[in-house]
């Protein structure tokens, strides 16, 4: 999951704590198809895994029924990808393969990723009370805390069980009442015309 993250530490590799990957593993009944960020050290254990640099995540089909993502939060100048890119094949796996696919990231509504894919186009989200999310650094619980609150997406169809799992992590919202709706911007433009 190094690829694309400014790192600040010499962790190479940077992992889900053990608590969402379980929570995330019960979501999916058991089951996390693709993990189209993996690592080495990921604890993951999805059936389908990518990883950099033998298979790019983002240059990879995501038709699979339950996807979990924990994206490069940084650029890669390599690639020429950001969040963004992860974000958008999030929406589109549900979108076109009707896939649950859950997304561990920043909390950066202001964000155009988060207002093209986020808003309008996820089911709900989770803000995760952990002030300092600590993602395992080479496999192990050791690393910093992350400098930004993080937020647990879901583009899916199980809003009420995406709330029974991870209401123990934060304020679950119902976003699907934002689809197909003209927001921020877009609603001024439309009242201006």
């Amino acid at each position: 999951m190094s690829a694309g993250r400014t790192v600040n530490s010499k962790s190479q590799t940077w992992g889900t704590p053990k608590k969402y990957v379980d929570t995330v593993r019960d979501f999916f009944d058991g089951t996390i198809s693709l993990d189209p960020c993996s690592n080495e050290y990921s604890i993951v254990n999805a059936e389908t895994e990518f990883s950099l640099p033998s298979k790019d995540g983002l240059k990879e089909s995501w038709d699979f029924p339950t996807i979990y993502v924990n994206p490069p939060y940084g650029s890669d100048r390599e690639r020429g990808t950001t969040i963004k890119n992860w974000l958008v094949k999030c929406a589109l796996a549900k979108e076109n393969y009707n896939s649950e696919v859950l997304a561990l990231i920043p909390i950066a509504a202001n964000t155009s990723h988060w207002k093209q894919s986020v808003f309008g186009k996820a089911n709900a989200v989770c803000f995760l009370y952990d002030t300092r999310l600590k993602f395992l650094e080479n496999g192990l619980d050791v690393g910093k805390g992350a400098p930004m609150a993080c937020s647990m997406v879901y583009w899916g169809n199980n809003y009420d069980k995406f709330y029974d799992e991870f209401i123990k992590f934060g304020a679950v919202v119902d976003l699907s009442h934002l689809h197909n709706e003209a927001i921020g911007k877009e609603r001024s433009m439309l009242k201006l015309g």
